[in-house]
């Protein structure tokens, strides 16, 4: 029997499918020996296996540049109207695998390598994750740059260089430990610094009344160094550009010190200005008021709306000549949750203390300018900032939001005369206790679009959560689903599916193509099982199902109904190990925020429980649990294309949306979830009775919420509920700290907001099912081809085109641009300017 062909040679069979370009393999062969000596100043005799994946990256770069710079010509030419994305984060991941799939140069490059002697591979698994972002918010971000460039839109994507991302985790004796995520330590081949571009942003000082108005004076000056990294949208040879600031002290900052002999102390002050930039906040859902991350908002803003400014005034709209150019803004600006909400007062600033506009005229122009996305509704997730901080830390900005709120409740009062409910209610000030700028208010009030990002989390917001704004100005509040990007979710990631999709996709549904896809649907999970078994040591058997349930541990995700249910299943197989059972093994992943001790404890729970339940030998293969280390986008990858089961369980009403639910859809993945978020509009594609949907819906949860949750009752009707519970109260998973769980207990009875109780019934007859249905691979994989077949909706390319449609007030190009080896034809007449 002939032994299996390695990845490489997979991947190298599929490239020489047709003919190979021998000539571009030669030319590649040449760029990489050329960036191997002259960039990296090495040769093959002493050269690293990093060393080799920087020439390949600079090489596959090289791809990039002419289309790069053609781009930004083409746009300084065409003079759009330019999209402006603005988020604190952009979780990015690896670049090198996406770029070479996009640029339609991933079978060249794969050829190369392989003439080379070099495992392409192993190069691309020693990429670090650029981890610029903590969840979905930051993927989502990434996921929209992606298809801004596929679908030729003059866009920008704009945030944070932060030279320490999101924090690599370490599980020690069960517990999450923190440790710097230094992505940067071996530089970043993908990233162009821009000193020439480089910004001063203010901080601190006073306002100053004059004659010609409000001026911000004795401020501390921090610069803005912008770092570029080209963004391909799909084989059409645009490439966008996302642009990361990074903090600078200017040359004189605290050298007054000098002149008292303390040299050396302003030179080391510099690193107060600096760590602005320094690194990521590790919250998701979690508002955190610091001054630090105050500054970051600000920071990234004022840069941005600089650079903005000065890009439209050197553009063909905002010449000199036209003398009403800032009236004329060819600019849509859509704000990424509330980080970015200072934009609004920053822009106001800018036109009324700057540009000298009459306030409303420039009041006007804002909310022309900007939208607003809301990504959640947990009211500890919702920005609200000190008046205090914000007065001493951005004293002009206080006073212009001052403006703006009294103008607002002026238009409020008059709708709604004597209602001080209402004024109080809608208020960008809140004044119960320490007055605080509610953040998601100064948003609404200032755009002139606001969007959920699931139809029933749009519907939440409109009539609940910001319900008062929604009945003044119901055209205001939109939904946009979110979506991910095929590019990196399927072809990247799950070259095998993408084969059998293209081999089986005008087949019938028979049984022969079932048992095809199934088979070569198998692959992944061996693969990923031999993954486990190396990285932790457990033996994990390929025919189980592969339960997956990664994203960030928070209370409202319920990682913990998982595992109670995991304790359920495993005491079913001590009561009688000789029963029929179906094998599983549950994957779960996630990383919680420092300061979160519950779900730091979770995280606990889950290790500890699979401790004991991995070395029972009356268990052996049936059941095996499994918590995955420092999950990331490049972990994604590896899992996401090997899950049976999808694991969505956020208590109805709590998760805006989710977009790992449509990744693991499109890969192949069954859902077990709540209606909540995108599940339910992944339901209505696919069909109910293709997921496996269970619990109570937002109109329960709410029903309950009115009547009261009493956990105990369920604690008490529910033997298995008990049983589980009993155990873990009683120190069965940790025998050494017989109370170790108790905070886990405490909340479970006593304040758990996401009644996981009143779902645990539902939760387990549902998993019942889903244990049944696997045995019967047949029907397993008709359910997957539905999911997948029904995937198309969620796609980021989607997306994008509603947001450009309904929002932005720009269509999606079907121009091509040509490549840098063609004449630029309609081009000729560029004069070499670029919008960079």
């Amino acid at each position: 029997m002939a032994r299996p062909l390695t990845d490489q040679e997979k991947r190298r069979q599929i490239s020489l499918r047709g003919i190979p370009d021998l000539e571009n393999v030669h030319e590649l062969i040449k760029g990489f020996n050329r960036h191997l000596h002259f960039t990296l100043v090495k040769d093959r005799n002493i050269a690293t296996p990093r060393d080799y994946y920087s020439a390949l990256a600079h090489t596959v770069r090289d791809h990039l540049v002419g289309r790069w710079i053609r781009t930004q010509q083409f746009y300084y030419e065409s003079d759009p109207k330019r999209v402006y994305y603005l988020s604190l984060e952009f979780y990015m991941g690896r670049t090198l695998q996406n770029t070479m799939v996009n640029l339609g140069v991933q079978n060249t490059c794969d050829e190369a390598m392989y003439q080379l002697g070099l495992d392409i591979e192993e190069l691309e698994e020693i990429e670090e994750d650029a981890g610029l972002g903590n969840g979905g918010l930051g993927r989502l971000a990434a996921c929209f740059l992606d298809s801004m460039a596929t679908l030729g839109l003059a866009a920008y994507g704009y945030g944070i260089r932060y030279e320490y991302g999101i924090f690599n985790q370490k599980i020690r004796d069960g517990c999450q430990v923190e440790e710097a995520d230094d992505w940067l330590r071996y530089g970043n081949p993908w990233e162009k610094s821009r000193p020439e571009f480089m910004l001063p942003v203010h901080f601190y000082g006073r306002v100053q009344e004059t004659k010609e108005g409000s001026k911000w004076v004795d401020t501390q000056v921090v610069l803005a160094m912008p770092y570029d990294t080209p963004i391909p949208g799909y084989q059409n040879n645009t490439v966008n550009t996302m642009r990361l600031w990074s903090a600078r002290a200017p040359n004189d900052f605290n050298l007054k010190d000098f002149n008292v002999g303390d040299y050396i102390q302003a030179v080391l002050d510099r690193n107060l200005a600096e760590n602005i930039s320094r690194v990521l906040y590790p919250n998701d859902n979690f508002f955190e008021g610091k001054e630090l991350r105050l500054k970051q908002e600000y920071f990234v803003v004022a840069a941005t709306l600089q650079d903005i400014i000065r890009r439209f005034k050197t553009s063909k709209s905002g010449s000199p000549s036209n003398k009403k150019h800032l009236c004329l803004l060819q600019v849509a600006v859509q704000l990424n949750d509330t980080h970015p909400a200072m934009a609004i007062p920053e822009l106001m600033r800018i036109f009324v203390d700057i540009e000298k506009l009459d306030w409303d005229v420039a009041w006007d122009l804002t909310r022309r300018t900007f939208a607003y996305t809301n990504h959640t509704v947990l009211p500890e997730a919702l920005e609200r900032w000190p008046i205090k901080l914000m007065e001493t830390l951005l004293p002009r900005h206080l006073q212009i939001i001052y403006q703006i709120n009294q103008k607002h409740l002026d238009n409020i009062a008059a709708l709604f005369p004597d209602d001080m409910d209402k004024l109080r209610a809608m208020s960008l000030i809140e004044e119960d206790g320490e007055k605080r700028v509610n953040m998601a208010h100064l948003c609404i009030v200032g755009s002139h679009a606001v969007n959920g990002v699931a139809e029933i989390h749009s519907n939440i917001i409109k009539t609940q959560v910001f319900r008062n704004f929604s009945d003044l100005e119901p055209g205001k509040f939109q939904n946009k689903t979110n979506g991910i990007t095929p590019r990196r979710w399927l072809l990247v990631c799950n070259t095998g599916l993408v084969d059998v999709i293209a081999e089986h996709h005008e087949s019938q549904t028979g049984s022969y193509e079932m048992t095809c896809f199934y088979l070569k649907y198998i692959e992944n999970k061996l693969k990923f099982a031999q993954y486990l078994e190396k990285e932790y040591n457990v033996k994990i058997n390929p025919g189980s199902i592969f339960d997956v349930h990664v994203k960030r541990i928070h209370e409202y995700k319920r990682q913990v109904l998982n595992c109670l249910h995991i304790i359920h299943l495993y005491n079913q197989i001590r009561m009688k190990p000789n029963a029929p059972f179906t094998p599983r093994t549950v994957i779960i992943g996630g990383k919680a925020a420092p300061g979160y001790h519950m779900a730091k404890m979770i995280i606990k729970l889950i290790t500890s429980v699979g401790d004991v339940i991995n070395n029972d030998p009356v268990v052996g293969d049936k059941l095996k649990v499994i918590f995955l280390e420092n999950y990331r986008v490049s972990l994604a990858e590896k899992v996401i294309p090997a899950t049976d089961l999808s694991e969505q369980i956020s208590t109805a009403g709590t998760e805006a949306s989710g977009t790992g639910n449509m990744k693991f859809m499109l890969n192949g993945a069954l859902t077990i979830g709540t209606l909540d978020g995108a599940n339910v509009e992944m339901a209505e594609e696919a069909g109910k009775e293709n997921m496996f949907i269970f619990g109570m819906t937002v109109d329960e949860v709410q029903e309950m919420d009115k009547e009261g949750y009493d956990a105990m009752s369920y604690y008490e009707k529910l033997p298995e509920l008990k049983q589980v519970m009993d155990q873990i109260t009683s120190g069965f998973f940790s025998l050494k700290q017989p109370h170790l769980f108790k905070d886990i207990t405490d909340m479970l009875f006593k304040y758990d907001r996401f009644k996981v109780f009143a779902d645990f019934e539902a939760y387990v007859k549902c998993q019942e099912r889903v244990s049944k249905l696997f045995q019967d691979p047949i029907e397993w994989s008709k359910m997957v081809l539905r999911n997948i077949a029904a995937t198309g909706k969620f796609s980021s390319d989607r997306t994008i085109t509603e947001y450009a449609r309904d929002i932005w007030g720009v269509e999606p190009s079907n121009i091509k641009i040509p490549p840098p080896s063609e004449p630029l034809r309609y081009f000729d007449k560029l004069n070499g300017l670029s919008s960079f």
